[in-house]
């Protein structure tokens, strides 16, 4: 790294200080907090994605300024690699260095240490897009972005403008693969896989029914506006433009741990309506309907997990339509993956499908690492966060599969629904917007209601519950967190408490962030659930103190 680089980044970082006592770190969410401490974050983050562009031969990386479900005055910034997935975990203890460097000149060192190491040619040409969700702090951040990237010497920040987060992952994949990668292109893309899927359903007539969505008074909804629904009928709420504010009151987020309708919701002309949740940048969906006029508000909920289950009988049927003899798995290996937060009883379900399910650590990022093991991997977290991820060798066998067989045979349309459904789902990060999408034209392919969908299975009650401990550190566990390792014997203490209730299961995980150990519990009553986890909880304190 030679002078010329050095006195720019020296001199661009002056420009922003690190206020007192910041202290971030990155995680599957990236940098989040208070939007008026940013700057410093967000520039710094901007060198960072310019220096993994050019450490990647020159390929593009996202930038993306959010904080999804936060309230409106948080702010956050995360990377997109060029696969569209999220930033290689090797690069996270870098990023969490220069965040929290408290000088120019630490700064500067550490970058300067961290090229070396990495072999990183400065002066080459690098490329970062740059997308913002509605948040009145993002358009000053984004500036901090630009002047971060440029701050790294032939490299490029290209400004997309107000953006979904899973929209501006799809551009950076579509773009190193060579393909159009405009806003544009990804509704054109959507738009024709969906009339595609449309086309194939078994049915002589396409039933129209309503969907009312809440976009939570973000991007997604006002994405959504721009979005040509072909033969969908969907009404859109709360898209910000009527002066709701961001994520309050409304949104995934929400309605899926409230469990009551977002405002604009609940009149007695939404009873038994089909309805879905965005959240703040459109990366998570839930969908959702008013049971009666005498609900008071209350729900009943369809989460990620209800999502997963639904894609996963969809594509099981299309793979059971075609493999060698009727057999499954003798061309392919359809794989779910959850965490353990999973509902139990969406578990069940899925494995009494013969479904391959697999537990993955908490975290997006830890799903979809274990989903590409598959060829078709389904992942989703019960907030609404998840996707489909094809591998590219079992697409391939899919298009040459469909050149054979004949036009209209159930096997050729098992593999078009396939194909279409490969390029529908957003395979770089979990979109609502296509995820809703594929929800919709599925219900119409089974010819099912939203309350026909929930009958799947009932979920089983649950209680989640926070204990602040003076070292959640203290706290070790299995790598897919479903039993704890440390302290010594407080697995067996669990497992003696677990077999007190009618399907009964706990389990404890420490927070990624604050000092807390986060108990999950559930058992065949919500007041079981609620007992298993008070007295999982008094096990922490106990092996633990509390603070």
């Amino acid at each position: 790294m030679d002078d010329t680089q050095i006195a720019s980044l020296l001199k661009s970082s002056d420009l922003f200080p690190l206020p007192q006592s910041l202290k971030l770190s990155y995680g599957t969410a990236g940098f989040r907090g208070d939007a008026s401490l940013l700057d410093s974050t967000v520039y710094r983050v901007g060198i960072l994605s310019a220096l993994r562009s050019l450490k990647l031969g020159s390929s593009t990386v996202g930038l993306m300024i959010t904080a999804s479900h936060n309230k409106v005055s948080d702010n956050g910034v995360k990377v997109a690699d060029p696969s569209g997935g999220m930033l290689s975990q090797e690069w996270e203890p870098f990023a969490d260095q220069i965040a929290n460097a408290s000088s120019s000149e630490e700064l500067v060192w550490l970058i300067k240490e961290f090229v070396e190491r990495e072999k990183i040619s400065i002066g080459g040409v690098g490329e970062v897009l740059l997308g913002r969700d509605t948040r009145p702090s993002g358009y000053s951040l984004l500036r901090a972005a630009e002047i971060g990237v440029s701050s790294v010497l032939g490299c490029v920040a290209v400004d997309k403008d107000l953006l979904t987060t899973p929209l501006l992952h799809w551009m950076v994949r579509a773009k190193n693969k060579g393909l159009n990668a405009s806003k544009y292109d990804y509704f054109e893309n959507l738009t024709t896989s969906l009339m595609c899927l449309i086309d194939l359903i078994p049915v002589s007539e396409f039933k129209i029914t309503k969907l009312v969505l809440d976009g939570a008074n973000g991007v997604g909804g006002q994405v959504m506006n721009e979005f040509s629904f072909c033969t969908l009928d969907v009404e859109i709420r709360n898209t910000g433009f009527q002066g709701g504010v961001l994520n309050e009151g409304v949104g995934a987020d929400f309605v899926q741990k409230e469990k009551v309708v977002p405002l604009g919701f609940g009149s007695k002309d939404d009873v038994g309506v089909r309805c879905a949740s965005f959240d703040g940048d459109a990366d998570r969906l839930v969908y959702f309907y008013v049971p009666s006029e005498s609900s008071g508000g209350k729900i009943e909920l369809l989460d990620g997990d209800k999502i997963l289950s639904l894609f996963a009988l969809f594509v099981k049927e299309q793979l059971n339509t075609f493999d060698d003899d009727g057999k499954e798995g003798e061309l392919s290996r359809l794989g779910v993956v959850q965490t353990a937060y999973a509902n139990g009883a969406s578990t069940d379900y899925l494995k009494g499908l013969g479904l391959d399910v697999v537990f993955a650590k908490t975290g997006v990022k830890h799903l979809h690492e274990k989903a590409a093991e598959f060829d078709v991997g389904i992942y989703f977290e019960a907030n609404g966060h998840g996707t489909i991820l094809f591998s590219e060798s079992f697409v391939s066998l899919l298009v040459g599969k469909q050149k054979d067989l004949s036009e209209g045979s159930d096997e050729y349309n098992a593999v078009s629904r396939l194909v279409a459904v490969s390029n529908l789902i957003n395979q770089a990060v979990g979109d609502a917007i296509s995820g809703l999408l594929l929800v919709e034209v599925i219900l119409q392919h089974m010819g099912w209601s939203v309350q026909k969908w929930n009958e799947l299975y009932k979920d089983l009650p649950s209680r989640q519950v926070k204990v602040e401990v003076p070292d959640r550190t203290a706290v070790v566990t299995t790598s897919e967190e479903t039993e704890a390792l440390k302290p010594l014997g407080i697995q067996d203490a669990i497992n003696g408490e677990i077999k007190k209730y009618k399907r009964g299961r706990a389990f404890i995980r420490p927070s990624g962030t604050e000092d807390v150990v986060r108990v999950y519990a559930e058992a065949s009553t919500q007041e079981d659930a609620d007992s298993l986890g008070d007295s999982v909880a008094q096990l922490v304190k106990s092996f633990l103190g509390s603070s």
